[in-house]
């Protein structure tokens, strides 16, 4: 007893640390159960997982998230204005912005905008894979690269791939591998920068094993940038993305403005990540601390600083651009724009990315998502979608608590990307049941059946993975889209909550629209989150397991 005590009021990391010693999966889903036993009546506020998630979904504590002053004023032109004051808000006519509806349609737009990319490319995963659809993708780069340096009139194109150090250093033949042959070659155009989380450092760093030290934090945008064209997703660099495992995709095409942001957000976070050399090395860049040797805050501080001052930057120049095109009462229409030379089309969709870097204290994905769920009265209905069922406590109060319908698609046990998978993996879909479970019972105890209904995607030879919400609010033409967190791998089910990097996408727009596949508000009428998503009458809807 005295031993799970300890157990239960040690630091998070600890009890990290025993659940991943090689040998002692046992000793860790006990301690994880006594510790949540004892702690449950202490503190209500904890988040708790089921034992069956062993260490690697042991859930630290639930961020207390401050809302800041929220101006939701009734009209809905302006109901959402209140984001600009956190993040750079872009106007773009729905016309430049398209959603993607398959992994195939995914990696073919990629190898087509790789191969006519004249300036930059620019791409953040979570890692690259290691088959021969990724090593297309690294030819196509390369073939890029090569025509660029042969060109009548040399272009400057500079390639920038951002990725997580941990992730991306697994195995023998890992993302670094892939990618060394670019380095070699193109020294002048080509940049790896690989994020290191500044938790994981000292004994920590040496005890815990390749894969279960993804558990402690990782870096997980997904931008994929050519020249001024953007596709944001949750979709990785990995054979299955591009051919069964669906997510959502949004490609923003010829943003400029857009595209110049997002460059320098993965630029930023690039500076204060370990920098890929050709000899399979790492070196941080001139001036910067180490992210586990330095100063934990110092390094954290400059982290910081330097995301801030990108979002700040853009935030500014965004509000000074938009401040009569998007925010007066004498809007141009396309014929008025046209006739003063302006050959752009007249906006109609808001974009507010949304950035979540804990580490760095930077938390702006939380802020916007609970103050909208917050806000989100009677008679708005809200579409969650996850491939990975563990919304933190402070979403599920909300979902219990708030006075919205909800209608929430998650991913039967067949298509959760663990199923089937050896060792302690193979129950995490099984752990996800359990915690649907609870949660559908909570909600039937509540008597809320009507109110917050559950349904499971299936498709054959498939696994899911979209992520997101959307609000359909009452007096607003549209509605809103953005991330919530969840689970892509055993680390992130700890770290996407905790310890990642992360970007997501929120829109509005004045058409009106629903379309829920996580990530975007785009005018395209489809009514209902069960037939919205891409897949033929096979990838049916089912009632919750159990």
């Amino acid at each position: 007893m005295a031993v799970a005590a300890a157990a239960a009021a040690g630091p998070v990391f600890w009890r990290r640390l025993l659940g991943l010693l090689p040998g002692r999966p046992g000793l860790a889903a006990l301690l994880g159960r006594l510790s949540d036993r004892l702690g449950r009546n202490r503190d209500r506020q904890r988040r708790r997982s089921p034992w069956l998630l062993l260490a690697p979904l042991l859930s630290p504590a639930v961020p207390q998230v401050t809302s800041p002053p929220c101006c939701l004023c009734p009209e809905g032109a302006h109901r959402f204005q209140w984001i600009r004051n956190l993040v750079p808000e872009f106007g773009v006519s729905s016309s430049h912005v398209r959603v993607l509806s398959s992994p195939a349609e995914f990696f073919e737009l990629m190898k087509g905008q790789i191969r006519v990319a004249k300036r930059r490319v620019v791409m953040a995963s979570l890692y690259l894979g290691t088959g021969p659809l990724e090593q297309e993708l690294v030819d196509c780069l390369e073939g890029t690269l090569e025509k660029s340096l042969q060109a009548k009139f040399p272009s400057n194109l500079k390639v920038s791939i951002l990725l997580d150090f941990t992730r991306g250093s697994r195995g023998r033949k890992n993302s670094r591998t892939m990618l060394l042959p670019l380095l070699q070659r193109f020294p002048e155009q080509v940049r790896v920068s690989l994020f290191h989380t500044p938790h994981l450092r000292g004994l920590l760093r040496l005890l815990i094993p390749e894969r279960f030290n993804e558990t402690i934090g990782l870096q997980h945008m997904k931008v994929y940038l050519f020249d001024n064209s953007v596709i944001l997703s949750g979709a990785n660099l990995s054979d299955s993305y591009f051919t069964n495992r669906q997510d959502r995709y949004v490609f923003l095409q010829d943003c400029v403005e857009i595209a110049d942001f997002f460059t320098e957000l993965v630029d930023a976070v690039g500076d204060v990540s370990l920098q890929l050399q050709g000899d399979d090395t790492v070196q941080v860049v001139d001036g910067m601390v180490h992210p586990y040797k330095g100063d934990r805050a110092e390094y954290c501080k400059a982290a910081n600083k330097r995301v801030m001052d990108v979002i700040n930057s853009a935030r500014t120049r965004q509000q000074m651009l938009h401040a009569q095109t998007f925010h007066s009462n004498s809007l141009l229409t396309q014929e008025d724009a046209a006739a003063a030379g302006d050959r752009r089309p007249v906006p109609d969709t808001w974009i507010y990315p949304l950035i979540q870097m804990k580490p760095f204290e930077i938390q702006i994905d939380e802020i916007v998502t609970e103050t909208l769920l917050t806000e989100a009265e009677r008679g708005a209905k809200i579409y969650l979608t996850t491939g990975y069922f563990n919304l933190t406590q402070a979403y599920m109060d909300l979902v219990l608590g708030t006075r919205a319908e909800y209608q929430i698609l998650l991913a039967s046990p067949e298509v959760n990307g663990f199923f089937g998978a050896k060792g302690v993996a193979g129950a995490i879909p099984a752990a996800y049941v359990h915690i649907e479970r609870q949660f559908y019972s909570e909600v039937c105890s509540l008597g809320q059946q009507e109110r917050v209904q559950l349904q499971e995607y299936w498709r054959r030879g498939w696994t899911f993975h979209a992520k997101g919400a959307r609000a359909a609010l009452p007096e607003v033409r549209g509605g809103v889209l953005c991330h919530l967190p969840a689970a892509e791998s055993p680390g992130e089910a700890v770290g996407e909550d905790g310890d990642s990097t992360d970007q997501e996408l929120l829109l509005r727009t004045d058409r009106l629209l629903v379309n829920p596949l996580p990530l975007c508000l785009h005018p395209a009428a489809i009514a209902s989150l069960a037939t919205s998503l891409p897949c033929p009458a096979a990838a049916q809807p089912q009632s919750p397991t159990g």
